[in-house]
């Protein structure tokens, strides 16, 4: 069933997870016992402002149109190029504001197409449309991948992250391994499922070990990110808060991986702490919504 609420509260998660992140690129990390919460205003970054897309989209049009997503996307990075766009993502949105078109454009990004994290930064709220659908999740997110990452792994990482974000809406979501195993199941065959699939060796309070089986988004790639968000996810999947301060810990990408494990996670925790609401920079009007039922 499709449920603009459930995109509305990924987003929330995903906004306050970006800006929360970002915010350890400039402050060091506080151990466990000492966790206090930066004063506000925690700005958020291009993660935020592209799932800004993925919603109006999936508002509009009921599901992902790539090429009305491709427009909005180059609407937005017009009116705030500053928001932290990447520079092969900078030249892709500038030619579509310009005319261009996304299906010679995309395929061409790093000779080949791009494997970034970003089809999976912004995926969540799709999962959050689609609850309880994961594999129309994830083929929906597979069609919003494709107008900047044609590259395959860029695309299965922003499925696996939908087809989560879908299982944690959904009733009964499984958690731990199962958790793990469910998303594997929707992530096509490649180096990401690969990665997703090899978390199952990692003990849920293994941290260190998660980072360097996994990565942590330092060579910003769908490969390098999205298991080990997945993993984070998995096993924090009733508390909003842990989740946050757990994979912010793994450092590397951090406004990313926050990103993804909180546009997951506020799907299926007791809520995003109002504390947290009110220091993330707000969203533009009509976007976000606080709480849900479960």
């Amino acid at each position: 069933m499709k449920d603009i609420d459930g995109a509305m509260l990924s987003l929330d998660g995903l906004s306050t997870g970006d800006a929360f992140g970002e915010l350890f690129f400039s402050i060091p990390l506080m151990p466990p016992g000492a966790r206090t919460l930066p004063p506000p205003e925690w700005r958020w970054t291009d993660d935020t402002h592209m799932a800004l897309s993925i919603v109006d989209v999936l508002a509009r049009c009921g599901r992902i149109d790539r090429d009305v997503l491709a427009a909005a996307f180059a609407g937005r990075y017009v009116q705030e190029p500053w928001r932290g766009y990447g520079g092969g993502a900078r030249r892709l949105l500038r030619e579509l504001s310009r005319g261009g078109d996304w299906k010679t454009l995309s395929p061409a990004l790093f000779g080949g197409g791009s494997y970034g994290n970003g089809g999976a930064m912004r995926a969540a709220p799709i999962g959050g449309f689609f609850g309880g659908e994961p594999a129309r999740a994830a083929e929906e997110a597979r069609h919003s991948a494709m107008v900047t990452h044609a590259h395959e792994e860029g695309q299965a990482g922003a499925m696996a992250v939908a087809a989560a974000a879908s299982l944690a809406a959904g009733d009964d979501c499984p958690k731990g391994r199962e958790f793990i195993r469910e998303v594997a199941a929707f992530t096509p065959s490649g180096e990401t499922c690969s990665g997703i699939e090899a978390s199952l060796s990692v003990d849920g309070e293994d941290l260190r070990s998660a980072v360097q089986l996994l990565g942590t988004g330092e060579r910003v790639s769908a490969q390098d990110t999205v298991p080990f968000c997945i993993w984070c996810a998995a096993y924090h999947l009733e508390d909003f808060e842990e989740a946050m301060w757990w994979t912010v810990s793994g450092q590397g990408d951090r406004d990313t991986t926050c990103a993804i494990v909180g546009g997951i996670v506020a799907l299926s925790s007791r809520g995003i702490p109002e504390a947290w609401l009110r220091r993330r920079e707000p969203l533009p009007e009509g976007f976000g919504r606080r709480r849900r039922e479960h």
